[in-house]
Order: C-alpha cells, then sequence, then structure tokens
C-alpha cells in the first residue's frame, strides 16, 4: 500500500516549447541593472538551450530581449538589443552554436506582457525570448 504519494510538476521542458510552439520565453537568463553582460547564474538556462539547438542542427532562432519601462525608452531599447547580442554571443562562445543559425532583436520596453506597475509585474517584463525562425 502506498500513502501520502504525491506528483511534483517540473519545469517547462525547453525542447518542447521552442520547437512545437515556436517560442520559448526565458527568465533563467540574468543580468545587472542597466547592463547587458551575462551573469553566470545563467549557465543552466544557455546550455538546456544550446543542447536544444545541438539535437536539431536545421533550428535557428531569433534571440529578443525586453526590458520593463524604467528609465529612458531609447536606453532601454538600445540596452534589450545589446543583451540579446550578449546571449547570442554565449551561445557561440561557450556552447559552439553555429552563427548563421542565431538572430538577435530587441523590443525594450515595447511588448509588455504585464502592467509596469509593480516590482513583479516588472520583473515578468524583464525577459529573453528565443523564437524559432
Amino acid at each position: 500500500m502506498i500513502a501520502n504519494f504525491r506528483v511534483a510538476a517540473g519545469l517547462p521542458d525547453m525542447r518542447n516549447k521552442l520547437l512545437t510552439e515556436g517560442k520559448l520565453v526565458s527568465y533563467g537568463i540574468y543580468f545587472d541593472v542597466n547592463q547587458a553582460t551575462v551573469k553566470p547564474a545563467s549557465f543552466a538556462t544557455l546550455k538546456e538551450i544550446a543542447q536544444v539547438l545541438k539535437d536539431n542542427p536545421t533550428v535557428k532562432i531569433r534571440i529578443v530581449g525586453h526590458t520593463d519601462s524604467d528609465g529612458d525608452d531609447a536606453a532601454n531599447l538600445d540596452l534589450s538589443k545589446h543583451r540579446a547580442a550578449a546571449v547570442r554571443q554565449e551561445l557561440l562562445n561557450n556552447f559552439g552554436i553555429e552563427p548563421a543559425r542565431i538572430e538577435t532583436d530587441g523590443k525594450g520596453e515595447l511588448q509588455p506582457i504585464a502592467a509596469n506597475d509593480t516590482a513583479a509585474n516588472k520583473a515578468k517584463n524583464r525577459r529573453v525570448e528565443f523564437v524559432k525562425l
């Protein structure tokens, strides 16, 4: 007899999200405030994305950076583009992904997925998206 049995839900399957849904929104890539240098804590997420790309050599992606609405609009747009480019460089330099397979873009604060009215909502808007091309 089995008692006190619990099934826990795991993290979203990156392979499924990117390959079947065509888009993966990641909150596992970290930067300092107003910086575009990828923090070491992002390694696990980048490794998973790289593995999906290695396992599917014909897949191409676009990395899109997003910010919250704090600060200047133009600065946020520039920051989001630099962050997407930094993520691309990490995938190229540390995981050997071919440069032709990855495009980048930045949307700044132009495409929020939550209102920019609370710290929690602002955190939702600070994200990196991977879009299958």
